[in-house]
Order: structure tokens, then C-alpha cells, then sequence
């Protein structure tokens, strides 16, 4: 019993149906990984980013069902409902990903030099990824507001969850401008790299702030508020750089509409470019959209009980 008289165990996080979601996060996790590791196998860059995300969510995971079941998330100095359904939203993208990435570079249908179980092997990563995606998109289901709801933490809504999805979009851009895409060629598209990085930087910024119950160093206007001009501001950018970019990747004047045929494949400069501006495009409709809903987002200031998000 702690202090107060109550158990030192969260029953609310081992017997609910968040509880249940958790562990469900973390059984195909880690049957996951045992499978790659014993025999599915990896290799590459796509390899290696697959294995990474997928140990970094259980590991992740593990410690906070631990530390919500030992209520030890007490002595952080964080929001931890903000801290969990932002972690939860990004495992979710990064679990989507590799679902996709693992069976499109390492599934075929013909059985591999190594034999049919090792293809067999990989099929049930895949599955067991599938199935551990919609684990971790179960918690979001249940930690977000709900219409009409008092909304406490920023994260659980859907402008907050946007956030997180903006984030990880942002990333692959990121990753595509490192592949080759030439983008110092030009200023406008030197410029639209700035774009992307201040953006990012916003972004992060109000989901740190957030996170770690910072959001009264902002004294110059409330949050919420701040929160809505800096998407404003976002979306203006955004809508530039979407414009920008494609003129001066695939113009006539400056490069090339259609893909060289003499463009190695997987490191096709041409390819990243495309890249980068489709999801230009994905970001700046995430940008609009949170912006919208960002309109409608009402702020509590107390904690929203357990109970009420399972």
C-alpha cells in the first residue's frame, strides 16, 4: 500500500482495455523480433530501419506499461497522458512502416536461397507487425477526446495528434533530401529545406512543450492560441515550398518532368525529388487540416481520470 492506503499497482493499467492493448503492443513486438532474429533476417538500410523501429517500440513501450502499472510515471515531470498517446501515435506510424517496408523488400513469393521457411518466417513478421500496428492504433483509439469532451491534454486531440503525424512526414522529406536530391543547387529550393526545418522545428517545439507541462513559459498569448498562429504560419510556408519545389526539380528550365533513364535505381536523384514534393503536398493538407480543427480545441487544466480513457 502506498501513503494514501491505495495499492501500489495500477489495476486500471493491467486489467483494461488500454492495459490489454499494451500488451498486446508488446507480445508482437517481441515475437517480432524473436523471429527476425532466429530466422527472418535482415539486411540494408531498409533492413536495419525496420529492426530499429521495431526494437525501439518495445523498448519504449516496456517502460511505460511498467512505469504506469508501478504509477512511477508520478515522479516525472511530464504530462504523461500527453507523454503516452504521443508515443503511442508515433509507434503507430513507425510500425506502419515497417509493415510496408519489411514484406516489400524481403517477402517474395518463390522461396529464397536460404528455403521456404525462411520465407515462411518472414510472412509472420509481417502478420505479427500488422497485428502490433493496430495494437498501438487501438491506444490512440482510446486515449483520444472525444467531441464535447474537456479537453486536458493537447496531444490527445486530433490537431495533436496531427502534430505527431506532421513530425514523422517531415522525417521522410528529411530523408529523402539525404538521398541525393541536389537540393543546394538552386536558392528556391535551398529555401524550401529551410522550410522544412522551421516547420519541424515549430512543430516539435509545441509537442515538447506540451509534454513536458511547459506551456506557461509562453507569455505572450495562451497556448492555444500560439499553437493556432504558429499552424497558420505553417500552412503558408508549407503552401510555398509545394509550389517551389516542383517548379525547380522538374521544370524544363531547371530539371527534368520525367525520370533520366540512366538514373541508377535507389539512388536516383530524380526519385528523391518526387519524393519530397508528394509529400510536400501530404504535409501541407495535414498543416490545413490542423488549422481547422485547431479552431474548435477548448483547454482544461485538470486531469482527465484514468478510467474515463478505457
Amino acid at each position: 500500500m502506498d501513503s494514501q492506503g491505495g495499492p501500489y499497482l495500477n489495476k486500471e493499467a493491467l486489467c483494461s482495455t488500454l492495459g490489454g492493448a499494451r500488451l498486446c503492443q508488446l507480445a508482437m513486438g517481441c515475437a517480432v523480433i524473436a523471429m527476425v532474429t532466429h530466422s527472418a533476417g535482415y539486411s540494408g538500410s531498409h533492413g536495419v530501419f525496420c529492426m530499429t523501429a521495431w526494437c525501439c517500440c518495445f523498448a519504449v513501450s516496456a517502460a511505460v506499461f511498467f512505469l504506469d502499472a508501478t504509477r512511477l510515471y508520478s515522479f516525472l515531470r511530464v504530462s504523461w497522458d500527453n507523454l503516452t498517446v504521443t508515443w503511442a501515435a508515433c509507434a503507430t506510424l513507425m510500425y506502419v512502416t515497417a509493415s510496408v517496408v519489411y514484406p516489400l523488400f524481403f517477402v517474395q513469393s518463390e522461396c529464397p536461397y536460404e528455403g521456404c521457411e525462411v520465407r515462411d518466417f518472414r510472412i509472420a513478421v509481417t502478420v505479427c507487425s500488422i497485428l502490433g500496428t493496430l495494437a498501438y492504433g487501438a491506444e490512440v483509439a482510446l486515449c483520444r477526446a472525444r467531441p464535447g469532451q474537456i479537453v486536458v491534454g493537447y496531444m490527445a486531440t486530433v490537431p495533436g495528434l496531427l502534430k505527431v503525424v506532421q513530425g514523422f512526414v517531415s522525417c521522410i522529406i528529411f530523408g529523402a533530401l539525404a538521398n541525393g536530391s541536389q537540393f543546394s543547387r538552386y536558392a528556391a529550393t535551398i529555401y524550401c529545406v529551410v522550410i522544412y526545418t522551421s516547420c519541424f522545428a515549430l512543430t516539435a517545439l509545441v509537442v515538447i512543450l506540451t509534454v513536458c507541462k511547459r506551456t506557461k513559459t509562453v507569455r505572450c498569448m495562451p497556448f492555444d492560441r500560439f499553437v493556432v498562429v504558429c499552424t497558420f504560419m505553417e500552412v503558408l510556408l508549407y503552401l510555398s515550398a509545394s509550389v517551389v519545389w516542383p517548379v525547380f526539380c522538374f521544370d524544363t528550365k531547371y530539371g527534368s518532368p520525367w525520370r533520366p533513364s540512366s538514373c541508377p535505381q535507389g539512388k536516383c536523384p530524380w526519385d528523391s525529388k518526387v519524393v519530397v514534393a508528394v509529400f510536400s503536398c501530404v504535409n501541407f493538407g495535414l498543416y490545413l487540416a490542423d488549422l481547422l480543427y485547431s479552431q474548435r480545441i477548448r483547454f482544461g487544466s485538470s486531469r482527465v481520470p484514468t478510467n474515463s480513457r478505457v
